[in-house]
């Protein structure tokens, strides 16, 4: 997901489950898992309404592309509306009754409107659906049913200022791949007066820590809080010292308003970002010089977070089966690779990975990633939660660890209705 999607997501959480809420109680929706009233199949040609949260123009002019080649090969029509707004939007419509067909589902959003029968769950009836990436598959299947295809991915990964690390007198060896190895190597940065790590304090960078301690905010299923564990701990003690011996930075303290802000700034030595960096350090800091490399590992092996949207198909569809040939020529190796050669996304396809690495070379540790990252928390009405547990992230430096693991799993619990 890039930055800039990634900022609209959270401003619209709010109001898009607001919306959802709605839409559960005034479209046929009328319990979350009910079944939708279903709309009859339409005989002849579809007219598919695809609505997208589209990055940029490259993405839509992609997309629209696409479009207009499944629909000239099929018979079909295919319009394709990039939204300004695709949480309320997507409410709004639901509201209506009138969704459109297909339209892009953020991971974060996915749980609540799978809860409420909102979505088609057409997974399996995808060509070879294994051969998407199994943590991404998990991050589109609730109660057991695998909803939707991944459209694409971004993971985190370690990001490295070479220039800063020669200052340093650092060299390949230095590069962690272990914590205990990164707390060694921000301890030799910070005797040259570097800072060393810039590190946004919300969940969707400090849980790749928990990831790698063996932890996370809710079980596989989704069912069952999981926050206060000592895995979690383990995680949020070792960010909580990072932080302490200024060893690891957030933005507001450098003064920036994003990490790769600061670091494409030279405040910092390294970061942990997604693959969306690339974007912002072409554009805005080009003669930087860096390198990427995988998470270090944490206690229980290697760990990271994915961030991705799925192809969602309406329950209410009239055209569920041109809709869902629709996703497939959108999820082709070939054309994932002409998204990811126009826009920077990732194939969510794991025979695309010798492809894209070939293409991409640089970007391999992000799509290493994919092998052990966990996707966002996958159940509804978790917004307030969450948010209450980024909050407490910014407080680590004055809040114990294990005091707001506690508060997290009280207040996981009472959302997940244990």
């Amino acid at each position: 997901m890039k930055r800039s999607t990634l900022r609209k997501a959270a401003v619209l959480s709010a109001a898009s489950a607001a919306l959802l809420s709605a839409a559960a109680c005034g479209s046929g929706f009328e319990e979350p898992g009910a079944a939708p009233t279903q709309a009859p199949a339409s005989a002849g040609p579809a007219d598919l309404q695809i609505m997208i949260g589209s990055s940029g123009e490259a993405e839509t002019k992609a997309v629209n592309d696409a479009a207009a080649a499944w629909a000239t090969k099929t018979g079909n029509k295919a319009t394709v509306t990039p939204a300004q707004d695709l949480g309320q939007q997507l409410g709004q419509a639901f509201a209506g009754d009138s969704p459109p067909d297909v339209f892009y589902v953020d991971a974060s959003r996915f749980a609540d409107y799978a809860s409420v029968g909102a979505l088609e769950p057409y997974g399996d009836k995808i060509s070879n659906p294994t051969d998407f990436y199994q943590s991404l598959r998990d991050t589109f299947t609730y109660d057991g049913k695998y909803y939707c295809a991944p459209k694409d991915f971004s993971t985190l990964a370690l990001v490295i200022n070479t220039d800063l690390w020669a200052k340093a007198g650092l060299t390949d060896a230095d590069v962690p791949t272990t914590w205990d190895q990164l707390t060694a190597t921000s301890e030799k940065l910070k005797a040259k007066d570097i800072t060393p790590l810039a590190l946004g304090d919300t969940r969707d960078r400090v849980g790749a820590f928990m990831v790698g301690a063996g932890g996370w905010i809710i079980s596989p299923d989704g069912k069952t809080a999981t926050a206060d564990t000592p895995e979690n701990l383990t995680a949020l003690t070792y960010v909580k010292g990072l932080m302490k011996d200024k060893y690891a930075q957030t933005p507001k303290q450098l003064d920036s308003g994003w990490a790769g802000e600061a670091f494409g700034k030279g405040k910092a030595a390294m970061t942990v970002e997604g693959n969306w960096i690339k974007g912002a350090m072409t554009n805005d800091f080009p003669d930087v010089k860096y390198s990427v490399h995988e998470m270090p590992a944490g206690p229980k092996g290697k760990g990271t977070l994915s961030f991705t949207n799925c192809w969602g198909i309406s329950a209410k569809s009239k055209y569920k089966e041109q809709a869902i040939s629709f996703v497939e020529a959108m999820t082709t190796v070939e054309q994932q690779m002409a998204f990811a050669t126009a826009f920077g996304v990732m194939p969510s396809r794991q025979s695309a990975k010798d492809a894209y690495t070939a293409a991409f070379p640089n970007d391999a540790p992000f799509v290493n990633g994919a092998d052990y990252a966990h996707g966002p928390v996958n159940a509804p009405k978790m917004d307030s939660v969450l948010a209450d547990f980024d909050t407490g992230i910014q407080q680590l430096d004055s809040i114990e660890p294990k005091t707001l693991l506690e508060r997290v799993q009280k207040n996981t619990t009472a959302a997940l209705g244990n």
